[in-house]
């Protein structure tokens, strides 16, 4: 089974990162089926699966917190490989909790920060941004929705095709080199978090220019994701360089594609990063 997710998670590359860590976590499970003489045993065993999990997508930091997590609540708590098993068996359980309802506590925090007649500006496709905006329009406020298309995939298009189908909110769609056209419209930028190790953002390619762009107009900018998605140490983000088949279906001679799924923006450039423990100010 673990194998087996191993192989899931390394072709899991546009999936969002929250579903890699609960199916890496759950994985787990299949520890506590093994036969393991000491509780050494087992702590090794959990150990090199859990790490292969890990490598097995690096650019997810959630993956790397929830594998971290279990790993430091597990490791060298009990005194038998039973008593280890079964506290594996709990921890695995509240890992899986707290990843899956952290974008939506997150998405409860950042509904309230929404006005009512806001403008505000997205990029990609962010879950928790589209419940934080549900949200806000469930207490009465009608918005305005900038959505940049996020090419060369278009996953801003299914995002503004979601915002359409709320009411209260009018979704405008446009390329992502008109960002700085329309952001001087907006009272801010709203978007997600692939995730924030030290004091970098990583996002959907395309970020980093908007988020300078606004900081130059003076547009704050407020980054929403789920508390596990943010690492302090221990993690290196590793860019996924994507085929370059989506940037041009025809071979171009002599020209070197280039088409990586993420970019770097500085924490800085934002003005408040919320998440399910809290709204911090940058």
């Amino acid at each position: 089974m673990i194998d087996e997710t191993i192989a899931e998670i390394q072709e899991m590359q546009t999936h969002s990162s929250s579903v890699v860590a609960v199916k890496a976590t759950r994985a787990l499970s299949e520890l506590l089926d093994r036969d393991h003489a000491t509780v050494e045993e087992f702590e090794r065993d959990l150990e090199r699966n859990a790490s292969a999990l890990k490598r097995a997508n690096p650019s997810h930091a959630s993956l790397f917190n929830a594998m971290q997590t279990v790993l430091v609540n597990v490791i060298d708590r009990k005194d038998t490989a039973e008593e280890s098993k079964a506290l594996l068996e709990e921890v695995t359980d509240r890992v899986v909790e707290d990843v899956r309802q952290g974008k939506s506590r997150a998405a409860r925090r950042a509904a309230p920060t929404f006005e009512d007649g806001d403008a505000f500006l997205t990029h990609d496709f962010s879950s928790t941004v589209l419940e934080a905006v549900e949200g806000a329009v469930d207490d009465g406020a009608d918005l305005t929705a900038y959505v940049t298309e996020a090419r060369p995939r278009y996953l801003g298009r299914k995002c503004a095709r979601q915002l359409a189908g709320i009411d209260g909110v009018e979704p405008h769609l446009l390329v992502d080199g008109a960002a700085g056209s329309f952001l001087a419209e907006c009272d801010r930028v709203v978007i997600g978090m692939d995730c924030i190790v030290d004091d970098t953002l990583y996002n959907r390619v395309g970020t980093y220019p908007i988020v300078a762009t606004a900081a130059h107009l003076d547009v704050p900018v407020t980054v929403v994701g789920s508390a596990a998605k943010i690492v302090d140490s221990g993690f290196v983000f590793e860019n996924e360089i994507r085929p370059p088949g989506e940037i041009s279906l025809e071979p171009i001679e002599d020209v070197v594609i280039e088409n990586p799924a993420y970019d770097a923006t500085p924490v800085e450039l934002a003005d408040e990063v919320i998440t399910d423990n809290g709204v911090q100010s940058v």
